[in-house]
């Protein structure tokens, strides 16, 4: 009778609804509000490049580092960012980064020295590094596993996922003032975030056994070194060639520092980061999703950018109109996000959103030189933010799932470098792919919507391979029981 009686409690606190107080709510504000920011600052700016580029005299290759510089700072110190954040204190890292952030944000609308504002972005990428998978950290370790954390990440992630989305209206209404605002918009908000920061996430102890044991520090010094080479190697290879000398070496510098950062790991007694953390559960798996959903994705809306402006004559505002229906499907989605986990599972939700993906995609190929917005691109825009909804929350929830809170910045941290270096990589790639078509001066509509076809499928057969990833059969563990 009295295990039955606990069996019946149990359900019933499994379908309670989530309850939080006010100083939960505010913290999931203060962090959802700096995930937010991340997003914005990277597609504002993608907006606001052509003005940037008129007024500072750049050049398209120029241009292209004002984005890459961020990638680059952000992609190379996810891993380090989020292990130092449980080694060190997560409230503190937060809080430095964030200032550091506002900083950066002021100084790059301020200056017209276009090296000083390559800097900024790769200073804000770097600060960016921290904060993000800090903020992932602090929600799995202030909010219970199950149904409470499952609902705080979902919210968080769809924020960012809103944000990027938003980003290019908010950059498209910035850039008719000036493109400086798309820079100055984030302090107010970063300096009012660091502020409630202060009183609103709780102070937490490093992780004790790693401190008193004294940090991996030529660990930490080879991961940074391993990761920056090979993300500045993935953003330069496009304009060096693939085949370049310079690409060659920095892939096998890179792959020497890392593979000398993997030797230092195994021999440590307390490694920076444990391998064996990827056979966890889903980690493997959610971490390969999250490559094949940003990749494509990013690359899609790299080449579906240039298409409409460039093809159709869109401006900027037009064409962040047109994709804005994905970013209010996220945020139309964000409060149900943690209910749909819990009713049909994490994997559920990863599959059913990367073949909405997939299919998005591939109605895309079928649009021509005078398309009919309605007909042949919304169907697609439409099936990118169901599946972008989907995946993307279901995505976060499996890459943590069963891992302990001492590792938890860690597990956030490998799910972040997953999305950012995918990124990199997917879209050097695509770059690469439509930049080795069309040799005309002067090319036509359909020259170069031929041009970018070859970028447009690439996004299709990565989103494909991840789908083939989510689906194949997994084994049986305790970490799947429980999360799916």
């Amino acid at each position: 009778m009295t295990s039955l009686s606990t069996l019946e409690r149990s359900a019933g606190e499994q379908h309670a609804p989530v309850r939080w107080n006010r100083a939960q709510w505010m913290l999931l504000l203060v962090l959802c509000t700096v995930l937010a920011l991340d997003g914005l600052d990277v597609s504002m700016v993608g907006v606001a490049l052509p003005s940037i580029g008129q007024e500072l005299n750049l050049g398209t290759d120029s241009l292209q580092w004002i984005v890459s510089a961020y990638v680059l700072g952000y992609g190379s110190l996810l891993l380090l960012g989020g292990r130092l954040a449980d080694l060190l204190g997560r409230r503190r890292i937060f809080l430095i980064a964030l200032t550091v952030f506002a900083a950066a944000s002021l100084l790059g609308g301020l200056v017209d020295d276009p090296t000083l504002l390559i800097a900024t972005r790769f200073i804000k990428g770097l600060a960016a590094a921290f904060t993000a998978p800090t903020g992932f950290s602090i929600i799995t370790t202030n909010f219970a596993e199950g149904r409470e954390r499952n609902r705080a990440l979902s919210i968080f992630s769809t924020f960012g996922a809103s944000g990027f989305s938003l980003g290019l209206v908010v950059g498209g209404l910035m850039t008719t003032m000036s493109w400086r605002w798309t820079f100055l918009v984030s302090v107010p908000v970063a300096i009012a975030v660091v502020l409630l920061g202060l009183k609103f996430i709780p102070k937490d102890n490093p992780a004790d056994q790693e401190q008193d044991s004294g940090h991996d520090i030529w660990g930490a010094v080879t991961l940074a070194l391993g990761m920056l080479g090979l993300v500045y190697t993935l953003v330069s290879a496009p304009e060096r060639g693939w085949g370049s000398v310079a690409t060659i070496a920095g892939f096998a510098i890179s792959a020497a520092i890392l593979a000398a950062f993997a030797v230092i790991e195994k021999r440590v007694p307390h490694p920076l980061i444990r391998f064996s953390i990827l056979k966890e559960g889903w980690v493997a798996r959610a971490n390969l999703s999250a490559v094949g959903l940003f990749g494509s994705y990013l690359s899609f809306q790299f080449i579906v950018t240039l298409f409409l402006q460039s093809v159709l004559g869109w401006s900027p505002l037009s064409m962040a109109l047109a994709l804005l229906p994905a970013g209010l499907l996220v945020v139309a989605t964000a409060p149900f996000a943690d209910k749909f986990i819990d009713r049909f599972g994490a994997p559920r939700l990863i599959v059913v959103g990367l073949a909405a993906l997939t299919l998005g995609y591939i109605l895309f190929l079928r649009v021509g030189t005078t398309p009919n917005y309605v007909i042949d691109i919304l169907p697609s825009i439409l099936l990118l933010g169901v599946g972008f909804a989907l995946a993307f929350p279901s995505i976060n929830v499996q890459a943590t799932a069963g891992i302990r809170n001492s590792e938890q910045g860690l597990a956030a941290g490998l799910i972040q470098t997953s999305t950012q270096v995918g990124a990199a990589l997917v879209l050097a790639v695509t770059t690469a792919v439509i930049s080795g078509h069309g040799a005309q001066v002067q090319p036509s509509a359909a020259e170069m919507l031929a041009q970018y076809r070859p970028g447009l499928i690439l996004s299709g057969v990565v989103a494909i391979a991840a789908l083939a990833i989510a689906a194949a059969p997994a084994r049986r563990s305790k970490v799947l029981a429980t999360a799916g």
